[in-house]
């Protein structure tokens, strides 16, 4: 451990409760995607207060605070921290106003995006940092309430449900040459992964039937209900045609299902996302999914409407980099464990839109314990604050400086070394592909 290093622990340790505070404000009202107005405000009105640079209302919600604008030619590091929750509503720290539940551990990222910030935007630390560093509050990446997402579309205020999508389309990481990313996790430790993940597109399926007295003159009605039904039993029977190997994943929910117990029910609305591990078996599940429900509207003689959408693409193997590596050791101290998983081959079958970015640039994710229960569960705990926030804000914090200490050499290095997946061109092209609006009417 160095001085400057030593120093950033120490300013971390010294702001302990200031950060601890700002997590459990966070935690106590959490937002929704592309809703997170209090929670980016409160991160920009911070960063402020720190002298930095700071831009707002990226893709609606995001906030980028720069520090060292003058080295951003040299290279350009950001620091990721998600803005979004979930809607868990029977969790014991649910946000009744917003409808929104921490229960991913976003806000312990955003915590440690700002308490990395507190010690880099130091004087004496800043100098030793050869390059910028973007501290990028990001939003929406619990991709949820797809109807709401469509309906920003629609007003053109976004095109990809995504945050970290619209962010690239958009250009806001076009300043950008490296990120580092955060999750957190179970247990007491931090570690290191090199699994991926599904990629996936969305959908919101509307079946429009035709209204009637459900006990008088049914015979007058197309039950909508009954056609979506059949639809979701069609799904069901796709199941033994997906390769093990594809990681397909298909969990559609209804979010109308009627109006009144004795109409027939004459719009259904269900939303799905269709997750795999590859684009080609993607867009395969999506065509299934797609034929399934059009048989049930055929079936019963209703009209129905799919509108897919853009969600993740899969997530890349990523070698840990030694230098962040070295930066949990030191933030870890003899206090926790640092584990690096031998896991290169493995498979998560949930999604990010942190394997979009990677498709771009290079991006390092680190993980920091301190949680008990399940991710997306109403019994997700924050049990260790210090593990969770303080750890986290180190590990950011220590992680940068070693990316850009001796002329940024890690980090120019990393650059230099990658090979990106696609353009920005090539990938806004590549989503551009998966939207669609198909209606097939049978009445």
């Amino acid at each position: 451990m160095d001085a400057i290093e030593k120093k950033i622990i120490d300013i971390i340790d010294s702001h302990r409760d200031e950060i601890i505070e700002f997590a459990r404000d966070i935690y106590d009202h959490a937002e929704l995607g592309y809703k997170e107005f209090r929670t980016a405000e409160k991160f920009a009105d911070f960063t402020k207060k720190l002298g930095l640079e700071v831009t707002e209302g990226h893709a609606v919600t995001g906030v980028k605070a720069y520090l060292n604008q003058d080295k951003k030619d040299n290279v350009s590091l950001a620091l990721i921290g998600e803005l979004d929750a979930l809607r868990i509503t029977n969790h014991p720290h649910f946000n009744k106003e917003s409808q929104g539940a921490h229960c991913c551990g976003h806000h312990a990222q955003l915590t440690g995006i700002l308490g990395a910030a507190i010690a880099l935007s130091d004087k004496e630390i800043a100098q030793s940092l050869d390059g910028q560093v973007v501290f990028f509050a990001v939003p929406a990446e619990e991709y949820g309430e797809v109807e709401f997402k469509n309906k920003l579309k629609d007003e053109g205020k976004i095109k990809y449900g995504g945050g970290k999508c619209e962010l690239i389309r958009i250009g806001a990481f076009d300043d950008v040459d490296l990120s580092i990313a955060h999750h957190s996790s179970n247990g007491d430790k931090i570690s290191f992964s090199s699994r991926t993940n599904n990629g996936f597109v969305s959908k919101v399926i509307k079946v429009h039937g035709k209204a009637s007295h459900a006990a008088a003159a049914p015979e007058l009605g197309v039950n909508a209900l009954n056609a979506a039904s059949l639809g979701l039993a069609a799904l069901g029977y796709h199941r033994e045609t997906f390769k093990d190997t594809d990681h397909v994943r298909i969990h559609p929910i209804m979010t109308k299902g009627g109006d009144l117990v004795n109409v027939i029910p004459d719009e259904v609305v269900i939303e799905t996302l269709v997750r795999a591990g590859n684009n080609e078996a993607i867009i395969d599940a999506s065509n299934k999914t797609d034929r399934a429900f059009f048989a049930g509207g055929a079936a019963l003689g209703a009209t129905v409407e799919i509108e897919t959408m853009p969600g993740y693409l899969p997530t890349l193997p990523v070698v840990p980099e030694e230098d962040l590596v070295e930066a949990a050791k030191i933030a870890a101290g003899d206090k926790y464990n640092v584990e690096v998983a031998d896991d290169k081959g493995e498979f998560s079958g949930g999604s990010t839109d942190v394997g979009d970015l990677q498709h771009i640039q290079p991006v390092y994710t680190f993980n920091t314990g301190g949680i008990e229960g399940k991710f997306h569960g109403a019994d997700f705990e924050v049990v260790d604050e210090e593990l969770a926030y303080i750890e986290t804000a180190k590990v950011f914090a220590l992680g940068a400086y070693r990316f850009l200490r001796d002329n940024a050499k890690t980090a120019k290095k990393i650059v230099d070394e990658y090979e990106p997946k696609l353009t920005k061109e090539k990938y806004v092209e590549l989503l551009d592909s998966f939207i669609k609006t198909e209606i097939k009417e049978y009445n």
